[in-house]
């Protein structure tokens, strides 16, 4: 469309998180169908995070632009360099060639992915010890050469980039011939399914080995909090293992509507309106999920809460007042390390946070793999 209707020279630039050589594909297919008319082609990746997207446009690490290494190439480069002047420094701007540019983006979510993988699995490490993952990631923060950044422990990484972008990079190692390298980042998409599925396990077996017709209250669905996106969130595959084992779930999610929870889960309303037996195999009985408008209504008559997304409000709950009106024992499970964990156990629960010395009620309870 594009080569159809430029009636001069022209700048492309493109975006998008790409699989490399992207560009290439564009620049042959425009060279094509050019009447006569030159194109250059810029990979300009965006590196905006989902919540704070604005003020990273404002104020970026970097500003990524790839071109040809051409005097047109190069032309075209700085007219876009130019663009971003208006409110980048100049050292902020780097510029490199085309495969550089794509394949950095997919590098740099890689990295990022890399370090959440690497705390996880050090969590379930200190577990096992008794030590405390927020201690060990602290101190390894503090070297210069590490830093804080991304070593939070967690039930594990979502949104629509990391898993994306780190298959794409395994399908170029391996499309190149390199198996190993492949391998070793395909571990960390790996880290991640299992970090989710030991939390599956550890709530399974803290609960006398089964949550069959227990409530469970999910508290979060999103993949982080101060957003309602719910691509590839760890609540999907946690609440999938749940239900697996019969568990009713009753959702609440400050940004995340109901149709949104409830495709995730393979709960259209087409195959929720027919018979049981009617049913997909992946469709979950609507008895078996809920979705209510407040963390309090979620908890009410629950055997034990799952907090999955670090929602600022969860840190500040009545717990005494959800304690009150749960089943006892009562269990909190906590996926993203937000509660005072000393504080909920001298209320009555039984506590459960990712990387933290286990209580004795959990210690007695088997193993989770």
């Amino acid at each position: 469309m594009i080569a159809d209707v430029s009636k001069s020279d022209k700048i492309v630039v493109e975006k998008s998180t790409v699989p490399v050589k992207t560009a290439e594909a564009i620049e042959k297919i425009l060279t094509h169908n050019s009447k006569g008319i030159n194109f250059q082609i810029l990979s300009n990746p965006e590196f905006l995070a989902e919540g704070t997207a604005i003020q990273d446009l404002f104020n970026p690490d970097r500003v990524l632009i790839g071109g040809r290494e051409t005097p047109e190439g190069q032309k075209a480069i700085q007219a876009l360099k130019d663009v971003y002047a208006h409110w980048v420094p100049a050292e902020r701007i780097i510029c490199t060639n085309l495969w550089s540019a794509e394949l950095s983006k997919l590098a740099a979510n890689a990295f990022l992915a890399q370090r959440i993988s690497s705390v996880n699995a050090m969590s379930a490490l200190c577990e096992a010890t008794g030590a405390d993952v927020s201690e060990v990631s602290h101190a390894i923060g503090k070297d210069t050469r590490i830093g804080p950044k991304f070593l939070n422990a967690s039930v594990g990484f979502g949104g629509s980039c990391f898993q994306k972008d780190i298959l794409n990079l395994v399908y170029i190692c391996e499309c190149n011939g390199l198996s190993e390298v492949a391998n070793y980042w395909k571990q960390v998409v790996q880290v991640n399914e299992y970090q989710k599925n030991r939390f599956v396990n550890r709530v399974v077996s803290s609960m006398f080995n089964t949550v069959s017709g227990k409530k469970i209250a999910i508290l979060g669905f999103a993949f982080k909090k101060d957003t309602g996106d719910t691509r590839e969130t760890p609540a999907i595959g946690v609440c999938q293992g749940l239900l697996g084992d019969k568990a009713i779930l009753s959702i609440y999610d400050p940004q995340v509507p109901q149709e949104l929870i409830q495709r995730d889960l393979s709960m259209h309303k087409s195959e929720l309106d027919k018979p049981p037996h009617l049913r997909p195999v992946n469709a979950v009985a609507i008895e078996q999920v809920t979705c209510v408008g407040d963390a309090y209504e979620a908890a009410k008559g629950a055997h034990g809460i799952c907090i999955l997304t670090e929602w600022d409000e969860f840190k500040t709950l009545d717990y005494k007042k959800i304690y009150n009106n749960m089943n006892k024992p009562a269990f909190v499970f906590d996926g993203r390390n937000v509660v005072d964990i000393e504080k909920l156990r001298q209320i009555g629960f039984i506590v459960y946070s990712i990387g933290k010395p286990l209580d004795a009620w959990l210690k007695d309870m088997p193993a989770v793999a």
